[in-house]
């Protein structure tokens, strides 16, 4: 059940053997959610990480007059809420599409993460390189244009997703709606959708059908002012 999370804590630390095995003998029980279904709610002090085995998934926070932020989104393999194995949750997670998830107990990810440094410290690192999203982010809304915005979302899961073994031919599940992706970067659908068309008649994507196919990298990094050193992909680790 946790192969893709080895997967995942190896691209940001090397494991040893040792590791390899302490994670996949992890207590593990699974669960299918539906697309919209909620993972784990804001407010929630969860006993169990849930780690996002296939489907995906994205994190928000509401306000109470109903108006939603996306704040990311989960790609399989990662685990959606391990804030909640030192916080309360401060946001709430839902699945985007069918997902399966697995349950592993707090108390045996403390064990193997006290017992094997180098887990910890891969989990450490994945983290921080989800704070350099959120920075990205944040620099996105506060500065791009709405058509860099979308772009540069589109090149982020791309590149997210073949980092996850989940690209074939340039295509990749991304089954976000126009709301998400207004949701996620301070748009009106309106505008998303304008832009969304900008994007198609330029020939650099293909977006339909919960699938992302990628036309023309180039094209759409030049027009998502793309950099992608904040995903810290091919870093070397120390």
């Amino acid at each position: 059940m946790l192969t893709r999370l080895v997967e995942t804590l190896a691209r940001h630390g090397p494991l040893s053997p040792e590791d390899h095995d302490a994670i996949l003998s992890l207590p593990v029980t699974s669960r299918r959610f539906g697309a919209g279904d909620d993972l784990i709610v804001e407010g929630d002090a969860p006993s169990q990480c849930r780690v996002l085995e296939s489907g995906q998934a994205f994190r928000h926070r509401t306000l109470p007059d109903g108006r939603r932020q996306i704040m990311a989104f989960h790609v399989p393999g990662e685990i959606c809420d391990a804030e909640g194995l030192l916080l309360t949750m401060d946001h709430t997670v839902t699945a985007l599409s069918a997902c399966e998830v697995a349950f592993v107990p707090h108390v045996a990810m403390d064990a193997v993460l006290d017992a094997h440094p180098r887990v910890m410290r891969a989990l450490w690192r994945s983290s921080l390189v989800e704070s350099a999203v959120s920075r990205e982010w944040m620099m996105g809304m506060g500065r791009r244009t709405a058509r860099a915005r979308i772009a540069h979302l589109f090149c982020e899961v791309f590149l997210r997703m073949r980092a996850a073994g989940l690209v074939e031919n340039n295509r990749c599940r991304f089954p976000a709606t126009q709301t998400h992706l207004s949701d996620a970067l301070g748009l009106s659908v309106v505008h998303t959708n304008r832009v969304l068309q900008e994007l198609r008649g330029e020939g650099l994507i293909s977006f339909r059908g919960g699938e992302l196919n990628v036309l023309n990298w180039s094209g759409l990094e030049a027009a998502g002012e793309f950099e992608p050193g904040y995903l810290h992909l091919n870093a070397k680790h120390r």
